[in-house]
């Protein structure tokens, strides 16, 4: 196994720099056109009722750093025959290719293609996330980087997807359905809402999801109350949400961490 082991350190390493330059590529950092201005800006803060206003994609930052952090943990010799590297690391790897071409895809490709894209991450991104509950961990680091870095990946790209859909959405339907938009928008935050407390629950109420899900919403809230398109009614909604993914999850590990406790007194 130890070859098998040394192929997928390589590759974790490989699929973060591929990931990096094809950030670089897909932003227009090379020349290209910014991601604000991709799709006739249609991925613009402005492109949908359901866009965050620009400040949310600063959070890419966070997951990025926690992703490379991840990159040089794993890659270390003692790191290389654990049983859970060899569960997640080629899921984590295979996320961080798929992050890569969905800006490039954007660049380069169709907004449907991007939609299709995203969707093809968030969806092994639940299947990593699923791993790192069927193989736990130990320690800090395996909380931070493997825990902490798949929950806020995949908190953030469910968000994603949900305004990447938007953005295509208005642009294929009749201009006299923005008139209809603030019921269509809350109800997809709604929909949010359960997916959230979905996640939570499912997870034994871990809180990096919904931490990356509510710093997106609020940002979707400023957008709408203080930005175009405007509208207040989606504004005060995905605020609402975005306490109700953050708090529920909160709620449940304090619950669950006083349970913890009395049971060990027993």
């Amino acid at each position: 196994m130890a070859a098998k082991d040394l192929t997928r350190q390589i590759v974790v390493i490989s699929a973060f720099c591929f990931m990096i330059v094809a950030a670089m590529v897909g932003s227009g950092l090379f020349g290209g056109t910014s991601v604000e201005d991709l799709q006739d800006g249609a991925l613009s803060s402005e492109g949908s009722y359901l866009a965050p206003a620009s400040t949310a994609f600063s959070i890419w930052s966070v997951i990025y750093v926690g992703l490379f952090a991840y990159t040089v943990w794993q890659a270390f010799p003692r790191q290389r025959e654990r049983s859970r590297q060899r569960a997640v690391g080629w899921l984590i790897a295979g996320t961080m290719v798929l992050n890569g071409l969905w800006l490039v895809t954007a660049q380069f490709l169709t907004l449907p293609l991007t939609v299709l894209s995203i969707v093809l991450l968030l969806a092994l991104l639940c299947v990593t996330f699923r791993a790192t509950l069927l193989n736990p961990g130990r320690g800090v680091l395996d909380a931070l980087l493997i825990d902490g870095v798949t929950g806020l990946h995949l908190g953030w790209v469910t968000l994603a997807t949900v305004a990447n859909t938007s953005a295509w959405l208005t642009t294929i339907v009749p201009a006299e359905a923005g008139e209809s938009a603030a019921l269509w928008g809350i109800a997809v935050l709604v929909v949010v809402a359960g997916i959230g407390i979905g996640i939570a629950w499912a997870s034994g109420w871990r809180v990096a999801p919904g931490l990356a899900m509510a710093w997106g919403l609020t940002w979707i809230g400023v957008g709408r109350l203080a930005g175009e398109p405007e509208s207040t009614p989606i504004g005060v909604a995905a605020i609402v949400v975005a306490a109700v993914v953050l708090l529920v999850p909160l709620a449940g590990a304090l619950v669950h961490r006083v349970a913890d406790v009395r049971n060990a007194e027993v």
